[in-house]
């Protein structure tokens, strides 16, 4: 079965996020699951991270865009990642990974 661009694209992310050792799963949109969720969710040092995945010219869908500023209005972190901006996905999991406030900012639930 050939691979379509945009699952191109999430194995490139896929990679990136094991190799920063970052949980992620795709969720389950079909039947049961919620419409519009980012193609891959991410916990990154305690931070969500949503990441929508598009090959070529692709944008989100009004949808999409509504989850993730959802997201976003929440205090997570939402990003739309193609071919030319993986360097982006990169940049976020460095930045989210370095953030010192995550550390000093959680609370701890018992």
């Amino acid at each position: 079965m050939a691979s379509t661009p945009e699952k191109k694209v999430k194995d490139k992310c896929v990679k990136l996020l094991k190799a920063y050792d970052v949980y992620y799963f795709f969720p389950a949109t079909h039947g049961f699951g919620r419409s519009g969720v980012p193609d891959i969710i991410t916990c990154v040092r305690g931070r969500f991270l949503g990441i929508e995945c598009k090959a070529g010219k692709n944008t989100p869908t009004a949808l999409q865009e509504k989850e993730m500023q959802s997201i976003r209005d929440a205090g997570g972190v939402a990003i739309v990642i193609n071919e030319e901006n993986l360097t982006m996905l990169e940049d976020t999991l460095k930045e989210l990974i370095n953030d010192t406030r995550n550390e000093q900012g959680r609370a701890d639930i018992t």
